[in-house]
Order: C-alpha cells, then sequence, then structure tokens
C-alpha cells in the first residue's frame, strides 16, 4: 500500500518514517518543508495508485477545510482520505459531505504520541466506515505500538467519532498536567523537600499516579530543576475548550478538565485584573493589607 501524507510537521514527518520503517510506502507533500516529496498537491495525487489514500496532518480549521476543499477535485471516485489532525468533530461531516459529492471516502482519527510516536507508536481513534477502516487497516497496524491492537486502536464509531475520541482524550490530558503541576508547586514550596526531581522521580515506578506524562515531567526538571528556563505562559490549541463545551452541551461535570483550561488563560496574565478585584475586595470589607502595583516608569 501507498500512502501520501499531506503536512510535513514534525508530527506529519514522523510518521512518514515510521511507515518507511515499516516496509509501507509513504511519500509527503508540504510547501514549507524541504523534506517534501512532491513539489504540489496536485504531483503527490498524480504519484500514488489507483485507488489512492491521502492522509491529511495540517492545522484544524481553514487549513484542514482548504486541503480537503481541493483534494475533492484532484482525487477519483473511491478515493480516500483520513484527517489525522486535531480537527473539531463537528467539522468531520462538513468534510465527508465535500468528499461524497465526489464520491470520495472520509475517515477521520485522532493521533497520540506526539514527537515520540516515531519511535514508540502512536494510540489512533478512528471514525467512518467499517469498510474504509479496514481498508486502512496496514497503515494503522504500521503506525500503532506493538502489541495488542486494542491497546492502542480504537473503531470509535461513525465519521466524526476519532475526532470525538480524541478531544476528550486531550480534555483529559489537560486535567493530568494540571494536576502533576500544581503537586510540582507544592513540593517546591516546602522546605522538607530537599530534592522535589527526585521526589518525583521516586513515583515513576509502583505508584498509583505513575505515567508517561510524569516520566516527561521528570525529564524536563532533570535538566531545569526549578524550569527557569520556562516561562509559564501556556497555550490551549483548542481541544480542552471544546471538551468543556461538550461537556455542557451534555451537562456533564467536568470540573477538573475546567479548571485546567481555566489555569492555563490565567497563566497568560501577568498581573490578573480578578486577583486584583479580589485584593481590593479584602482590603475593603476586611481591611486587608493590599500591595501598591510596582511603577513601571512609563508616563
Amino acid at each position: 500500500m501507498k500512502l501520501g501524507l499531506v503536512g510535513l510537521g514534525k508530527m506529519g514527518l514522523n510518521m512518514r518514517e515510521r511507515l518507511r520503517e515499516r516496509g509501507l510506502e509513504a511519500i509527503g507533500y508540504d510547501p514549507h518543508v524541504a523534506a517534501s516529496d512532491a513539489s504540489s498537491l496536485e504531483a503527490l495525487v498524480e504519484a500514488l495508485p489507483s485507488p489512492r489514500a491521502v492522509w491529511v496532518m495540517v492545522p484544524a480549521g481553514a487549513p484542514t477545510r482548504k486541503v480537503i476543499e481541493q483534494l475533492s477535485l484532484l482525487l477519483a471516485p473511491g478515493d480516500l482520505v483520513v484527517d489525522g489532525g486535531n480537527s473539531r468533530f463537528t467539522d468531520d461531516k462538513v468534510h465527508a459531505d465535500i468528499l461524497a459529492a465526489h464520491d470520495i471516502r472520509y475517515l477521520d482519527c485522532g493521533v497520540s504520541g506526539g514527537v515520540w510516536g516515531r519511535q514508540n507508536g502512536y494510540a489512533l481513534m478512528a471514525g467512518g466506515d467499517t469498510c474504509d477502516i479496514n481498508r486502512l487497516m496496514p497503515v494503522f497496524h504500521a503506525l500503532r505500538p506493538d502489541g495488542e491492537r486494542e491497546d492502542s486502536f480504537v473503531h470509535a464509531g461513525p465519521v466524526g467519532a476519532g475526532h470525538y475520541a480524541k478531544m476528550v482524550h486531550n480534555g483529559i490530558e489537560y486535567g493530568l498536567m494540571q494536576a502533576y503541576a500544581e503537586g510540582y508547586e507544592l513540593l517546591a514550596a516546602e522546605d522538607l523537600i530537599v530534592d522535589v526531581p527526585a521526589v518525583l522521580r521516586a513515583w515513576s515506578k509502583g505508584t498509583v499516579v505513575r505515567s508517561w506524562l510524569l516520566d516527561l515531567l521528570v525529564q524536563a526538571l532533570s535538566g531545569d530543576p526549578q524550569l527557569a528556563a520556562i516561562s509559564g505562559y501556556t497555550e490551549d490549541s483548542g481541544e480542552g475548550r471544546w471538551t468543556v463545551e461538550e461537556a455542557i452541551a451534555h451537562a456533564v461535570p467536568a470540573p477538573v478538565i475546567s479548571a485546567a483550561l481555566f489555569a492555563r488563560f490565567a497563566s497568560r496574565q501577568d498581573d490578573s485584573p480578578a486577583m486584583k478585584a479580589v485584593s481590593a475586595l479584602r482590603n475593603q470589607f476586611g481591611g486587608h493589607a493590599v500591595r501598591s502595583a510596582e511603577p513601571t516608569g512609563i508616563v
């Protein structure tokens, strides 16, 4: 099987290399990457045998929509497109309909594994028709880790299910990272703890809180125990917001994921207006001392 990849960012490039290492032909196109195998999207499509399979790994939203629309005009009936980026699940029906108008098949696939996927394999959450899933199974097998398929691959349901599963996965990831981060800060605040990285490392085997995320935190601290070289400003790529919105839509309590998302918002405020308001209120009703704002030197 020969697969076309659109988007050769770090993750897409690693996926291409893992597929090749596992004996599958894979060619990629990315106008911004020197490692592109094709000079254009048209050239990529022309290089694939029919029926074609094209895996899209570009940013969610407008960039993905543009590629889907272009592919709808370049591919032929019976070809298959997979959106493996972090698209919102509600976009999947739109993408499937665009392609279906030209009798082109569509799958959505949530992909987890980050920059370590080439070495360790990727967890895959796919949505779409069973016949299309079976057709692409050699690719799924090559990308996922060795071992039981059920441990790293799921056909989650119809179109949209794969990205919905990945959205919830990333919401959980927000909560787990926030819990580890708060634990790290609490350990660092206590003078009794003389080696914070050592404590965290001691949790990595045998404890109920051991995980790959904990291993990555220990690794990050090994070179910079105070994380002095890293800003606390933390972006969110959308999935956390979408997870909270879905929790509201389904009336499902999600306080941990919600709090983790709001903590990321708070990280971007040099001087939180909300905390200023809390400080002012404490001063008003209780006479509690407030700190004056530092002079900026700006007139």
